[in-house]
């Protein structure tokens, strides 16, 4: 099990002595690895505490927040067994539905989402939530994408297809389509969120979508070049349409509006290209820099080192 943790020192408790039995019932060896992403509460007391309170619970923490996706990865990488299951930290994930990912998995698949019935999010939400679930699909160029869910259980071994990725832009979901095409999805129970609220907004969801597309996915590019394309054929129209307009009536076309909103339309066209291929331009700029996705500061292995 790897879990990213933000700002749920009092939910950790719970969601340990909730997970215990139901990977005790399942498998014969297990173990629950907590990552910090250098949250601002308690947590990593927390978790220091539930390590040394049970063998099977180990720490990561981050030296800063590097979000979500990169704390997992940092989790992924640290596993130990076989199969890997994420899910968050705030019991929207019932333990409890962990056996339906794990039987479906052992029916040959290498990925499987935990798919929610029913989330209880605001208009807003769950329209930023599909939006990102449509770039997801295109960056994933897999189906299932619309399915995906931060509640998944996989093959460890997939890692073996990222083992080289240092990019600070990640997305988990696209890394595992670099290992397999083999995915499938079970719906299951999606609870209200134990306490607090989530730090993924309507905001923050829309940056992650650009960010997969433009991170993982040419089809902005092509949507620029399309745009460039139709607009290009619309001058070439105004052009004929001119030209017919003299020749037919010995006079051009009147009207300033008309020739502003035509200009306004391929400075437009051109700005939104230019703007496209900036974030691509973007996203080589910062692997130039070789930014990592992740850096620990501490482990409870480390911890428990010191004390001793």
């Amino acid at each position: 099990m790897v879990v990213p943790v933000y700002r749920s020192a009092r939910i950790l408790p719970d969601l340990v002595a909730r997970l215990e039995p139901v990977l005790r019932a399942n498998a014969q060896a297990f173990e629950l690895v907590l990552v910090d992403d250098s949250s601002p509460d308690e947590s990593w007391g927390v978790i220091a505490e539930l390590a040394r309170a049970h063998p099977w619970v180990r720490g990561l923490c981050m030296m800063r927040n590097f979000g979500q996706h990169g704390a997992l990865l940092c989790g992924i990488r640290s596993a130990r067994y076989d199969v890997v299951v994420t899910m968050d930290d705030d019991l929207q994930h019932p333990p409890e539905e962990l056996p339906a990912l794990l039987a479906e998995l052992a029916r040959g698949h290498d990925v499987v989402y935990g798919s929610a019935r029913s989330e209880p999010h605001g208009f807003l939400r769950a329209l930023a939530s599909r939006m990102t679930k449509m770039a997801l699909s295109q960056a994933m160029g897999a189906a299932t994408a619309r399915s995906a869910s931060a509640f998944r259980a996989f093959r460890t071994s997939l890692r073996e297809a990222f083992a080289g990725y240092t990019s600070g832009f990640v997305s988990i979901d696209v890394l595992l389509t670099w290992g397999t095409t083999r995915f499938s999805s079970v719906e299951v129970r999606h609870d209200p969120r134990a306490e607090g609220q989530s730090g993924y907004g309507v905001a923050k969801l829309l940056t992650h979508a650009l960010n997969m597309l433009t991170g993982y996915s040419a089809k902005p590019l092509q949507v620029a070049s399309l745009t460039g394309f139709a607009f290009t054929l619309f001058g070439l129209l105004v052009l004929v349409f001119v030209l017919v307009r003299y020749v037919i009536e010995g006079g051009s076309v009147p009207g300033f509006p008309f020739l502003a909103s035509v200009i306004a339309i391929f400075s437009g066209a051109q700005l939104f290209a230019l703007g496209i291929m900036g974030e691509y331009l973007a996203r080589i700029h910062f692997r130039t820099m070789s930014r990592p996705a992740y850096a620990v500061r501490a482990t409870t292995e480390d911890t428990a080192a010191e004390r001793h």
